[in-house]
């Protein structure tokens, strides 16, 4: 995993803040592996509730977490029981890293 536990932790904490304690946070795609480099931060933000206005969460969070990440440009997908389930969803589950 290409993230430090600095960013590890200070990601967690974002999430907590504006998604809530219940929130989890697995990171998936190029940054799960340690031979790859550059590559954007990709996020899947699961929450036990609906989500009232799923894009605006997901753009504050982006632009939240790329800012502490010195600009790098972050994606953050959301699964709640109100949205839509896609094929990403399920990548991200079985392949992303728990942070």
């Amino acid at each position: 995993m290409r993230l430090t536990s600095k960013q590890v932790t200070g990601i967690r904490c974002i999430i907590r803040e504006l998604a809530g304690e219940e929130a989890t946070v697995r990171l998936f795609g190029s940054r799960i592996y340690d031979d790859l480099r550059g590559g954007d931060v990709d996020l899947l933000v699961e929450l036990p509730y609906p989500v009232a206005s799923p894009a605006l969460l997901a753009a504050r969070l982006a632009g939240r977490i790329s800012r502490f990440l010195d600009e790098r440009n972050v994606d953050v997908v959301l699964a709640a029981p109100n949205l839509l389930r896609l094929p990403i969803h399920e990548v991200a589950r079985q392949e992303g890293i728990l942070l």
